[in-house]
């Protein structure tokens, strides 16, 4: 899809795109999350956001996608850390939704969300990565996950955690190869100009 397609979409939609991100600031809110210890989480939610609406037309096939694709980022952490089921999410996307997209919206959250485990690499091993390669668009929101998680670590005036960038820095190896398809189908691929522009942020 190209750039001025994709923002026309987004645009047409800006109302219920609206009424997503509010109802994502709000559930998190409900369970007194924040994000870096000050910031509502909400500020983490739109930022990824923002990266899946700013490169989702290098992915994105469909125009019924499209919302399906930025509910996914407003509400990636939902279940694991708002205490939504997949049934939660699935009834809460059909109320922005349509049936197919609501459920294509849920296998996206439900992929991103984090296994059982005591340890980072615990939670997040190979099972889970399968599931990302293996969920349509869920690569690409993780990776705008990443970039926002990235980018506020970079730019943390206050440097209350300058360590999670040394995180991320040393786990990309890694991380861009796990979430890689490397499939033809472009609902599972990685926009190159995001990749690069998490690489320069980390340098």
């Amino acid at each position: 899809m190209n750039q001025s397609s994709f923002q026309s979409i987004i645009e047409q939609n800006a109302q219920s795109i609206s009424l997503i991100r509010a109802a994502a600031w709000k559930l998190h809110e409900s369970v007194c999350q924040s994000y870096d210890g000050s910031l509502p989480y909400g500020y983490h939610l739109s930022m990824v956001a923002d990266a899946a609406m700013r490169w989702g037309h290098t992915v994105v096939t469909s125009h019924s996608d499209v919302l399906p694709v930025i509910f996914a980022a407003f509400f990636h952490d939902s279940i694991e850390d708002a205490r939504l089921s997949y049934n939660d999410l699935l009834r809460l996307a059909g109320s922005y939704l349509n049936e197919e997209q609501a459920l294509a919206a849920t296998e996206i959250v439900y992929a991103l969300t984090n296994d059982k485990g005591r340890t980072r690499a615990e939670r997040a091993g190979e099972r889970y990565y399968a599931g990302i390669r293996t969920t349509p668009y869920a690569p690409f929101v993780k990776l705008c996950d990443r970039y926002a998680n990235t980018l506020h670590s970079h730019s943390d005036s206050t440097g209350k955690h300058p360590h999670m960038l040394r995180v991320y820095r040393s786990e990309w190896p890694h991380f861009i190869e796990a979430i890689n398809a490397h499939s033809s189908d472009s609902r599972f691929s990685l926009p190159q100009e995001m990749i690069a522009e998490i690489e320069s942020i980390m340098q």
